[in-house]
Parts: structure tokens; sequence; C-alpha cells
């Protein structure tokens, strides 16, 4: 999906003017659910004798007060959120703000469905068929319309329900909560779809919200799924053009509207980590520089275009695969890259938000494993905030496909995650990037591994003096134990190191690839033209035909990052008027002043490094896939031996 950089702001009086139809929504109104079915409720046991157990909406007409109107299918959702804490019969802090955000949300969605009508001449059309002059070849496109301004206004209103609720809901409130499916979406016109909406969610109130806890934790939820099934609808629409075409902005909230795209709240994660300097990371020197320069590239990020000039220009890396050997240093250099960031956010004022996909989102009831990768993914990918999210041990998490020790829920978070990383719908803006980090990648899903657009091979400290480094930084201070010959940190120089690790490239280090390379080499000579590189390519492919074409993008993506390859300027991040605060084609024109040529040694040493790991975990896969066999074969045999001796008489 597509934005456009036009950003209308709706204006507060039309808002407003919505504040006396919201109220009467949430004070009560009659729905007959159409899709969904009404939950049995058990009845209450009253507080005391004539007492009821929740207030008698109540008749405005008058001569009529005194008679209650409120019938078994009758929705009173002010009343039912003040009375999720049953101990306590007094509206709390959270009771009350939560009505007066849904309130709020409610007015946007009407005013934003007010501007569709008028936009598409859908308010003609309502008048003319009040008047009943609707001509009848008028009749598909009112019923389209309608069904579109139905759509927007569900949209906006979860959307702006979540982001309220977001801002008075605590980032360390963990609470979850499974409400089950959103159903009762009515597509009749804007009225009628937030009435089934509301009589709805009136309904996982009352299931689920026992507490203020809940009641936040069940309100995210159903405005998540909400706006989840009601973006897929809007996909077949061909009448929402003109909400999609267009941005709104909400100035009293600071809340945009970007069509049917969730809009997180800008808050930062409060991060609790132990962050790693750079000089405290030993060896790893092509991952710890990538590292350095993708935190650089993602405060380049532009708030107001949504847009990262890198992303523009090529050379951002939106998702990277690290891996090697357990101990090597994955978590210090996730350590590393976080703190960076943070460091970087906080001098610019940006809200910056860091989280890891961890085991505990694995759940044994279907379909939980992928609502708390999308939540996870959601959070990230927020445009207005920078994100940074880490797959640590994915090997664990996302399962292989056809592989029978996989579980329906790792399964389901690998199927969300290769959408994610590079589905049909994937938009890379720039703001975040995605690390998976494992000890075995062999065991990630081959479609899963190739979305890791770079490659950082974590292979810890290599050199006599990486090891001296290293001994010398984790012995601390509190010893008197002299240095000896060695000039401390000399070979952990970014520059000349990571020069260094790129020559290792020039051949490739796998013994199966350098076959084909040298092979390759013999038959056409040097690589030093595109043909030939192409040519270099086939027949890696001829060698594992699991490197396709999307392993050539990545190549690709890689090479530009090597065009890019330079640091932003410590001081552009250190003072932010330097860089940080100009518009986005000034920083564009910045870094593409920046810029080197491609040369040919840099495509080749990006397709050796790609090549190599894809070989080294072809190879990886196979032996151990060898040895499970091998093991299989003795034990049986071993069995067959036991079973004859026992047997025998």
């Amino acid at each position: 999906m597509t934005f456009s950089n036009d950003l209308m702001e709706l204006k507060e009086e039309l808002v407003r003017e919505k504040y006396t139809a919201s109220e009467t929504m949430l004070a009560g109104f009659d729905h007959t659910p159409r899709v969904a079915k009404p939950v049995e409720q058990p009845a209450k046991i009253e507080r005391s004798a004539g007492i009821g157990t929740r207030r008698r909406f109540r008749s405005t007409t008058p001569g009529f007060v005194t008679r209650p109107t409120a019938r078994p299918e009758g929705v009173q959702l002010s009343t039912r959120i003040t009375q999720c804490d049953e101990d306590d019969p007094l509206t709390s802090p959270v009771q009350a703000t939560v009505m007066k955000s849904m309130r709020r949300a409610l007015s946007v969605a009407q005013a934003v469905s007010d501007q569709f009508a008028d936009q598409t001449g859908l308010s003609d059309l309502m008048r003319e068929n009040l008047a009943g002059a609707l001509a009848a070849s008028q009749k598909r496109r009112f019923e389209d319309l309608l069904g579109a301004a139905s759509l927007i206004s569900l949209h906006v209103f979860a959307n702006m329900s979540d982001f309220l609720i977001s801002n008075i809901a605590s980032m360390d409130n963990e609470t979850e909560t499974d409400i089950g499916e959103v159903e009762e979406i009515v597509l009749d016109n804007p009225q009628l779809a937030l009435h089934g909406t509301l009589w709805e969610l009136d309904q996982k109130l009352a299931q689920f919200a026992k507490s203020d806890e809940q009641l936040i934790a069940v309100l995210k939820s159903f405005c998540e799924k909400l706006m989840e099934k009601v973006a897929r609808r809007a996909e077949a629409n061909t009448h929402v053009a003109p909400f999609t075409n267009f941005s709104y902005r909400v100035e009293e909230d600071e809340f945009e509207i970007n069509g049917f795209v969730p809009s997180s709240s800008k808050r930062s994660s409060t991060l609790v980590m132990s962050f790693k300097k750079p000089n405290e990371v030993v060896g790893n020197h092509i991952a710890k520089y990538q590292a350095m320069k993708l935190s650089k590239m993602l405060m380049a990020y532009d708030f107001d275009r949504k847009l990262n000039p890198f992303a523009e220009l090529g050379g951002f890396i939106f998702t990277f695969m690290g891996d090697g050997k357990p101990g090597t240093g994955k978590t210090t250099l996730i350590q590393m890259m976080a703190g960076l960031i943070s460091d970087y956010c906080d001098n610019a004022g940006y809200a910056f938000r860091y989280q890891n996909l961890s085991t505990d989102s694995i759940d044994s009831y279907q379909g939980k494993s992928a609502q708390n990768a999308k939540a996870f993914i959601r959070n990230i990918i927020d445009p207005n905030i920078i994100g940074f999210g880490t797959v640590d041990d994915i090997d664990q998490l996302a399962g292989k496909r056809g592989d029978r020790q996989s579980s329906a829920g790792q399964l389901e978070v690998t199927a969300v995650l290769m959408e994610s990383f590079a589905g049909a719908n994937t938009l890379v803006r720039g703001n975040c990037t995605f690390g998976m980090f494992s000890n075995y990648p062999e065991n990630v899903d081959d479609a899963l591994r190739q979305r890791a657009g770079a490659r950082f091979l974590v292979d810890g400290p290599q050199t006599r003096e990486d090891y001296i480094d290293i001994l010398h930084l984790l012995m601390g201070k509190n010893h008197n134990i002299p240095l000896g010959d060695h000039e401390l940190y000399s070979a952990q120089e970014i520059k000349k190191a990571v020069a260094a690790s790129y020559d290792q490239h020039s051949k490739p280090q796998e013994a199966q690839l350098l076959n084909v390379f040298d092979r390759v080499q013999s038959d056409i000579g040097e690589l030093t033209n595109i043909a030939k590189l192409g040519h270099y390519l086939k027949a890696i492919q001829q060698a594992d035909e699991r490197f396709t074409g999307r392993a050539i993008k990545n190549i690709t993506d890689a090479i530009k990052v090597r065009a890019m390859d330079f640091e932003l300027p410590d001081e552009w991040m250190e003072q932010p008027d330097l860089f940080l605060s100009k518009d986005y084609d000034t920083k564009k024109n910045m870094i593409a002043e920046l810029a080197q040529p491609i040369t040919v040694d840099m495509a080749l040493q990006e397709i050796n490094r790609y090549a190599d790991s894809e070989f080294r975990y072809a190879d990886k896969s196979d032996e151990v896939a060898i040895e499970d066999a091998v093991r299989d074969m003795q034990r049986m045999a071993e069995a067959k031996r036991r079973y004859v001796e026992t047997n025998t008489p």
C-alpha cells in the first residue's frame, strides 16, 4: 500500500459535532446480531435486595422516563465499562478515560465517514434515497459506497481507540486475553456498522473483562482484530480509494490516519538491557561494522515524509541474519546495536522501540502464536517510531515446513515472518530493522532464511590479538597482571579490520563453492564483467538449486549497501541541526554525496559472502540429517541384535 504526501487536517469542530451522537451510542441502543451469536451470560447476584446488577437504559422521550426500555438485545456500553470491576461500584479513572477515548474515536470515525461521503457523492445519494428519488441505475453504486463508508468508519474507530488506549495503558502491563474472532461486521451503512461492532465489544467485555487491566487488554485485542479483518475486506473494495489516497490528521490528539494501516502510539519502550559499547565487541568485524552503519542509517528516517533516504537510494537493511557458534557474541552484538540506536534517539528526541520475539510467543492455542507474532511486527514497523526487532534463536521459534518436529505454533510464526519480511504488502519505510539470530541456521526454513537481506557471520574472536583483547576486557581492572608486548585493541580498528575481512571473500571460503569458483574461472577467465558474474551465479544455482532469484536480489541489495559503505559522521548524530533536523530532500542529497561507485570487486565479494553462507547452511543441514539417519540405523541394528538374543531358544 502506498501513501500520499497530502495531509488533511480533520477540523476539531467537525469532530465535536459528533459528540452527542457518540454519547448516545455509548449510553444505549438496540441491535439484533446478523453474523455473531450472543454469548449466554450467567445471571449476576444482586448486591442487595432491590438493587439491580446494572443501570437501566432510560428513554429520553418525555413522558416515558419511568418506563424501562432495555431489552435482551439492548447495548449499554458505558454501563458495561463502569461495571468491569465487580468489587468496586465506583467508576475508576481508567474506566472514565476509556469511555472518553471511545467517544472521541466514534466521533472521529463519523467525521471521516462524512468527509468520504462528501468526496464521493454519497451524501447526495443518501438524500435522494431518503426522499425516495434514488434512480435505479444508482442503486448499486449507492450500496457499494455505503459498504466502503462502513469499512472506513469501523477501521478509524478501532484505529483511534487503540491509539488512545495505548496512551493510557502501561508499557509494563503484559496482560493478554484471547477473545476469539471478531465476527459482527455489518456493512449496510456506517451507523449500523458501528452499532454491530459496539454490540460485539459489549459481548466481549461481559465475557472477559473483570478488572481494569483486563478491560484494556480486551479493548486492544478487539481493536487489533477488527482492524485486521476490516483491512482484508477493504483490499477487495474498489471504492475506498478517495480515503486511502489522503492522510488525515487530528491535531489535538496528534493522531494520523493513513488508509487502513494501524497507527500506534508514539511512546518509546523502556529498555531493560545491559548495553555494550562497540569497543566491547571483540572480533565479528564485518557484523559489528554493519550493525554500527545500520544504527546510523535508521536515524536518517524522516517522520514527515515517513520514509528514509537510504530506503529510496538503496542500501537499507530491512532484515538480516546473524549466525555463529554458541558463545561467539550474538547477544553482545544485539546489546551494542540497541544501545547505539537508543543513544542516538535520546539525543534526537525520537521515540525508540526495541522488542524481541521470544519463546513465550509460542502458544498451544490455535492462532495465538500467529497473533503474537503479528503484534511483534506491528509494534516494530510503526511509522511513528524508530524500531529494532530481534528474533533470537529463531530456529527454536520458527518451524521448518515439512519437519514433523515443528509444532503448529512454530509454523504459524514462520508464516507470519515470511509474509511480513517479504510479502506482497511489505512496505519498507526505513524506520525499522529486524535481526534474526541463530546458532543453527540450517534448522531455519529455507524460504524464511532467504528473506534475510544481509548476512552477519558472528564468528567471535579469531586472531591471537583478538584473544588477548577479549581476555584483557573480561578480566576487568581488579588485577595487577601486566599487559605484555601487545598494542591493546589495535586489531579492533574497525576500518582496518573490515577491509581485511572483505578481502577474505575475494575467494569463497566453503570448499564446495570454491570448486565452483575455480571451475568457472578456468572456463571463462577472471570475473571482470556482469556477463561473467552472471555465468558464475548460474553455476552456483546448478550446484545448489535453492540459490534462486531471491538470492540474487539479496546479493544486489548487499552490493548497494557496499556502495553506501560509509558511516554517517558522529557529529551528525551528536548535533541534530547538522543532519537529523533537516528536511527529507536535504538529507537525501547529503547522503547521495557520500555514496561511492560499485566495483566488480564489491560485487564478487558479496556474491561469495552470500553463497558461502548458503552452502554453509546446506552442508550443516545435510550433515545433521545424515548423522540422524545413521543414529536411527544404529539403534535399529542394536535393537534387532538384542531382540534376536532374547528370543533365541
